[in-house]
C-alpha cells in the first residue's frame, strides 16, 4: 500500500505517522504567562536537535494557540520535564483541556519548584528539567487549522537527580525509567535493550 498525505483525511494521516514514527520522547512542557499562571503539557512530537538544543512543536487546538505556546512567545521561556513511570498518570492528567487561568500544577497535584535561570517552574517530581531559552519558532504551512508551530530551545541550566546518574555523566537506565509515546492510548517503558558498536 501507499499513500498520498494530500489526498487522505486528517486523521488517517496522523494514524499512519503516529503509530510509525515510535517510540517518541515525551517532553513535558512547563511555561508560565505574564500574569504568573503556570501552564504544564505533554509533548511527544519532541527531541534534540543539537548539542544544547530542543525542539518540540504544539498543533493549534480548533484553529488556536495552545496556552504553551502562547505562553513561550510571551517570555521566550519554558522547561523540560521528562517523563518517567512513576509521573505518567500525572503527565496524563495534564494533557486534559482546562482554563488558561488554572494550573496545570495543581490540577494534577504535582510540585512547582524555582528554576534557577527562568521564570517557569520545574516539576519537582520529574528526575530531569531542561531549562531552556526560545531561540526560533516556525509555523508549518499548508496544515489542518493552519498548522503546527515548532519551538527550537537553548538549553541554559540541566538538573537530574543523583539516582539516575552513573560515572562520567552517564544515566542510570534503571533508576531512570523513561517512559515514551506510541498510538492512541499507548505508551512504552524501555524493554530489553542492546548494543551495536559503531563502524
Amino acid at each position: 500500500m501507499q499513500f498520498d498525505p494530500n489526498e487522505l483525511e486528517h486523521s488517517a494521516v496522523y494514524k499512519l505517522l503516529t503509530g510509525s514514527i515510535i517510540p517518541r520522547p515525551i517532553g513535558w512542557i512547563s511555561t508560565i504567562d505574564n500574569n504568573g499562571v503556570n501552564n504544564l503539557a505533554p509533548f511527544s512530537y519532541f527531541n534534540i536537535v543539537g548539542e544544547k538544543h530542543i525542539m518540540f512543536s504544539t498543533a493549534k487546538n480548533k484553529g488556536n494557540n495552545k496556552d504553551t505556546l502562547n505562553n513561550i512567545l510571551q517570555n521566550n521561556e519554558f522547561v523540560v520535564n521528562m517523563v518517567t513511570e512513576e509521573v505518567v498518570e500525572a503527565m496524563n492528567m495534564t494533557s486534559a483541556e482546562i482554563p488558561s487561568n488554572e494550573d496545570e500544577f495543581k490540577y494534577a497535584n504535582l510540585t512547582p519548584i524555582d528554576s534557577d535561570l527562568i521564570q517557569p517552574k520545574r516539576v519537582k517530581e520529574s528526575k530531569i528539567s531542561f531549562e531552556c531559552k526560545m531561540i526560533h519558532t516556525y509555523t508549518m504551512p499548508h496544515s489542518e487549522n493552519n498548522g503546527a508551530t515548532m519551538i527550537v530551545g537553548e538549553i541554559v541550566m540541566m538538573h537530574f537527580d543523583d539516582d539516575v546518574l552513573l560515572d562520567n555523566y552517564k544515566i542510570n537506565m534503571e533508576n531512570y525509567k523513561p517512559v515514551s509515546r506510541l498510538a492512541g492510548s499507548n505508551y512504552s517503558k524501555i524493554g530489553e535493550m542492546f548494543s551495536i558498536k559503531r563502524s
